[in-house]
């Protein structure tokens, strides 16, 4: 299950040069899989990825903006981009700064698919 997730992500990051590392997270919190740098705490970044993605589609719901469909944030450095992969799996990835993102969603959703067949 590991290796076909890790699979997915490092196809996810081959296919688009603007994916820079991405992870599998599971909804509450805990890190699946991932293809991050050395350096960056995965626990932390799989327990705030679960938190936004459950902020997000609560702030969906409550202002009636129908269902979630990505979690966007842009910082100077770079993009950071999750979306639901199932019902129990969130997937974050990171962009570079100029990423062309029409093509890094439509890559993400792609993936999504795919990893809400396996977890």
């Amino acid at each position: 299950k590991s290796d076909a997730l890790k699979a997915i992500l490092n196809a996810l990051s081959s296919s688009s040069g603007d994916i820079e590392a991405s992870a599998v997270v599971s909804t509450d919190g805990l890190m699946i899989a991932s293809n991050f740098p050395v350096g960056l705490d995965e626990d932390r970044v799989a327990a705030m990825s679960a938190a936004l993605l459950a902020m997000g589609e609560r702030t969906a719901r409550e202002l009636e903006r129908g269902d979630l469909d990505q979690v966007f944030i842009k910082g100077e450095k770079g993009n950071i981009v999750m979306l639901a992969a199932g019902a129990d799996g969130v997937l974050t990835t990171l962009t570079s700064p100029n990423a062309k993102l029409g093509l890094v969603f439509l890559d993400m959703k792609r993936a999504a698919k795919e990893i809400s067949r396996i977890i």
